[in-house]
């Protein structure tokens, strides 16, 4: 198969080229696509072969349930066998945009999309490209990252070529990401809302809007003896090549602390690698030191933290070490990402009493 890549832009979206996306989808084919989070890989959602295609191509679980995009409100009848008030409320305060709603779902989803789940997850990206391309492909749009399971989601179309070169009918490049993590999931199936990923859209934010809401205890305790509520998330996920390790503790004794692992993998012949704060990067003796951004600015580590990992892949790092993050508001989703690709492997140093 040859992958076509086609550039898209969100103020000057060519609809012919858009319908020519949408046909594939509609044939039963796969594309890649642009959203606000990151790429994801499309098929039909309401077609069984497509879903198994899509976890053909990532070489994905079979059991980890894919997200069904729609474009406007009304669409969501239709996947669903009634929508709570919570659901019509957290719609009309974040679709469109990075929020993905868990909800039973009608007869007309097949468990193929859903992973053999009753229950159905759906968002509505803000992207004007996703949004005129799953119009195009007939308003059901199937779509996980676009990457190879285990490896970090992309936020760059070179990277989804990358992967899927050969696997998919066509890449919508639509240009760098602006959010760089996956939606927030929230499972609307409970007495009680809970998150399942936390992402953009915070635990604080969906309160501001339900009342009450809790998280998944897995999420970032890597000691919960409890499985994730959602499949997906008992898999290692983007992870990059080399070993990596996260660092926590006061910020100059992380330094040091990066510095001494830094040498020590040096002497067994290892090319090493920093992921560091823009406040501790020049203190850093990594052979490759990439900034993620500043300390205080969750959305710039945000939207650099993929493209970091991937570009570790690319200069062939074998061993990664990483600074630590808050893990209150958005910092929690950063932190759910990082742990993962560490393996949560993490070390964190004491303070003196």
């Amino acid at each position: 198969m040859r992958t076509l890549v086609i550039t898209q832009d969100e103020n000057r979206i060519d609809e012919q080229e858009i319908a020519r996306a949408g046909k594939i989808i509609l044939n039963g084919g796969l594309v890649a696509f642009p959203t606000e989070t990151v790429y994801g890989l499309g098929g039909d959602g309401l077609n069984p072969d497509s879903a198994r295609k899509i976890y053909e191509a990532k070489g994905r679980p079979s059991d980890n349930p894919l997200i069904v995009h729609i474009y406007r409100m009304e669409d969501l009848e239709i996947l669903v066998k009634e929508i709570p008030e919570s659901a019509r409320k957290l719609a009309e305060a974040f679709w469109p945009g990075p929020l993905t709603m868990i909800l039973p779902k009608d007869d007309l989803v097949p468990d193929e999309t859903t992973g053999g789940l009753d229950t159905v997850a759906v968002r509505m990206p803000s992207h004007k490209v996703a949004l005129a391309f799953i119009k195009a492909a007939g308003g059901f749009v199937a779509a996980p990252s676009a990457n190879l399971s285990g490896k970090p989601s992309p936020t760059l179309a070179k990277y989804v070529l990358e992967d899927m070169d050969g696997r998919i009918d066509m890449i919508i490049d639509g240009g760098d990401i602006a959010i760089g993590l996956e939606s927030t999931i929230v499972d609307l199936t409970g007495d009680v809302p809970m998150i399942l990923r936390p992402g953009y859209i915070t635990l604080d934010m969906l309160k501001d809007v339900l009342g009450e809401v809790t998280m998944d205890p897995t999420l970032l305790d890597d000691d919960c003896k409890e499985r994730p509520k959602a499949p997906g998330m008992r898999y290692r996920h983007y992870a990059p090549k080399g070993d990596m390790l996260i660092i926590e503790g006061e910020p100059d004794k992380v330094v040091k602390e990066i510095n001494m692992l830094v040498e020590e993998s040096r002497q067994k012949g290892y090319k090493t690698g920093v992921i560091a704060t823009a406040e501790n990067a020049d203190k850093y003796r990594a052979d490759v030191v990439k900034v993620v951004g500043n300390r205080n600015d969750d959305t710039a580590i945000a939207a650099s933290l993929y493209r970091i990992l991937r570009e570790f892949d690319d200069e062939e790092a074998d061993a990664i070490y990483s600074e630590s993050f808050a893990t209150d508001g958005f910092g929690h989703a950063i932190m759910n990402r990082l742990l993962k690709a560490a393996g949560h492997k993490y070390i964190k140093i004491q303070e003196e009493v």
